[in-house]
């Protein structure tokens, strides 16, 4: 266990009112409050929601980081004001794309929605001879059976009535766990809330939507908890039998994560496995229970899909470059998403840094919080095993974070102590009540430091906790513009699959736009720019003739369709695809070419629809 001590009081005089925290966290609400009514978000630039926030949104920003470091650095205040700035940063943070928007973010978080309308549709479970790869989800149906199940239960028409708001509940739902885990090492408010303060601005990964992998994590976080406080020497668990309690706790987590996510199991052997190189944590029913229940799903529900990615999943083990390298439409172009990027870079190499410096300068967490440290790098190595589609490098992170933000708060904060040390010198007790060092005169009230040394204390730490506070925004919502659909795109699309029929071909540019899965049971879905360079220019070079040959052959009734919408056009054009003048050649091509009709049209985009007798000639 340990604690902090030699912390200069925050006020220099008179103690101010009880109640004074909740000034700057009302007062920076009411100015989010403000902001969300006087944002506009119906022309998103390059720069996403970063340039269209009304000013009094970062200004609301500063004012609670400004409040809760005030308020968790004083050894007066109890820790349910931090829980309160807290809970504030999760809102700003998390509800306000929900308030602006007046639909659901992210092509993915649509795409499990209509994995969850699948399910409730065909009533069952289907094999890759039904729907093709989309069968994958249906091997790892936990998350989508759940959702169906409770889209039935409040009954509403489909889990995008509730979507929008999925990440906050799955931001606010880490909270438990991820305060079990870090008051299993130390009883201090102010590293402790200070840590998750980190934690929530440095997870702009963005798992927290629509997603198994949202509930993975939370479940995730509970195991190592439970086996952190409950297992091995340092467990509390009474004897065989409550052990055997918190086994059965243990397997049903672990069985939720692994019939919900792929990845996740795999993160969480690596995590348990790097706990049992320490002794005292060296218990090895928590990872073989794991490992039994994953290889248990591995090879049956989900062996169809393993056996055919298997051969992939061989080659890239060991192919760390590869397994790191972004691909073709994966890389940030313009000023807007590359800003951005570096912003996102930029905000998890600072907290990496200051987990660093964490280790460094408290010298006893390296001893108290060993286990910590290495469920923090534990998830390294799986840059070796897989790119994850380009994507290992952001899960590695996530799971990085927990450890890692734990040790970034100690960096912020002034020496750590154990408590241990303090109940020896007699004031242990006293010391973890009030936060005083033992050093204290009897007034409870230590000796002023300089006002210049105190002013360094308390500012650079806040200086740094604010810049990285407002550089959250940029790296969780400086891609807005590619993942919002306003609703004239949701209702074109939505027109689209009401007149298609079932056989009938829908093909776009890129699969970045909403329902874009809907009825995949029956529908076949085409997206050219996922195809081969020379390909994607061949239709750049003559788009009409080359997409009417790739669309010929829909048999009856089925149709083929051609979908642009804006969303798609973000998406090229911030990621490195088509440009702008690219993608208008393609639809002025296909518009004026005869070999297809315009079938609906709005300002978000068009449908065309190939003639069968073009289709037939090409």
């Amino acid at each position: 266990m340990t604690d902090l001590s030699d912390l200069p009081p925050v006020w220099s005089g008179r103690r101010g009112l009880a109640a004074w925290p909740a000034v700057p966290l009302l007062a920076a609400l009411a100015l989010w409050a403000y902001a969300v009514r006087h944002t506009d978000v119906s022309r998103l630039d390059d720069f996403g929601l970063v340039t269209a926030l009304h000013p009094s949104f970062w200004a609301g920003l500063a004012v609670l980081t400004t409040g809760f470091w005030l308020t968790v650095r004083d050894p007066r205040r109890s820790g349910g004001w931090s829980a309160a700035y807290v809970l504030g940063l999760l809102v700003m943070e998390r509800a306000t794309q929900a308030v602006l928007y007046p639909t659901p973010l992210y092509a993915w978080a649509w795409k499990h929605d209509g994995v969850v309308e699948h399910l409730l549709t065909a009533g069952e479970l289907q094999t890759a001879d039904q729907i093709g790869d989309m069968a994958v989800y249906d091997q790892w149906p936990g998350f989508f059976a759940a959702q169906a199940a409770l889209v039935r239960l409040l009954g509403v028409e489909s889990a995008a009535m509730y979507m929008a708001w999925w990440p906050l509940v799955s931001s606010l739902a880490l909270l438990l766990p991820l305060l079990l885990v870090y008051r299993t090492f130390t009883e201090d408010r102010r590293l402790v809330w200070t840590a998750v303060w980190l934690f929530c601005v440095a997870n702009w990964v963005g798992q927290d939507y629509f997603s198994p992998q949202s509930v993975a994590f939370v479940l995730h976080l509970g195991v190592l908890a439970v086996v952190l406080r409950r297992y091995g020497r340092s467990g509390g668990g009474p004897g065989r039998q409550g052990q055997a309690v918190w086994t059965a706790v243990v397997s049903v987590m672990v069985v939720a994560i692994v019939i919900s996510h792929q990845l996740t199991p795999g993160m969480l052997v690596v995590s348990l496995l790097a706990l049992c190189l320490l002794r005292r944590h060296r218990d090895w029913v928590p990872v073989v229970t794991t490992v039994v229940i994953f290889l248990a799903w591995c090879l049956t529900a989900a062996l169809p899909f393993l056996s055919a990615a298997l051969p992939d999943m061989i080659r890239s083990v060991g192919d760390v470059g590869g397994n790191v390298a972004t691909g073709y439409g994966a890389t940030p172009t313009g000023t807007g998403a590359v800003a951005t990027s570096w912003a996102a870079r930029l905000l998890s190499g600072s907290v990496l840094l200051l987990a660093v410096a964490g280790v460094w300068r408290q010298r006893v967490l390296r001893h108290r919080a060993m286990p910590l440290l290495l469920v923090a790098a534990a998830p390294l190595p799986m840059f070796v095993a897989s790119s994850y589609g380009s994507e290992m490098i952001f899960r590695v992170l996530m799971f990085m974070l927990p450890g890692a933000a734990f040790f970034a708060a100690a960096a912020l904060l002034p020496k750590v102590r154990t408590l241990a040390a303090e109940a020896e010198a007699g004031t242990g007790t006293e010391a973890r009540r009030t936060g005083v060092s033992p050093s204290a005169p009897a007034t409870g009230r230590r000796p002023l430091l300089p006002a210049a040394r105190r002013g360094v204390r308390v500012g650079g730490p806040l200086l740094v906790l604010l810049a990285g506070t407002l550089a959250f925004v940029p790296s969780y919502s400086g891609k807005d513009r590619i993942n919002y659909f306003p609703p004239q795109e949701v209702a074109l699309v939505r027109q689209l699959f009401d007149r298609a029929a079932e056989g009938s071909t829908v093909v776009a540019a890129n699969r970045n736009y909403p329902l874009a899965y809907t009825s995949y049971g029956t529908i076949d879905h085409y997206w050219f720019l996922d195809d081969d360079r020379r390909h994607v220019d061949e239709i750049v070079k003559d788009p009409a003739a080359t997409l009417a040959r790739d669309m010929a052959g829909v048999e009856h009734p089925g149709r083929a369709y051609l979908l642009l919408t804006q969303g798609q056009r973000a998406n090229s054009e911030m990621n490195g695809q088509l440009t702008g003048a690219q993608l208008d050649r393609v639809q002025e091509s296909v518009a004026g070419s005869g070999l297809f009709r315009l079938v609906a049209e709005n300002g978000a985009g068009a449908v065309y629809e190939l003639r069968r007798e073009g289709g037939a000639e090409r």
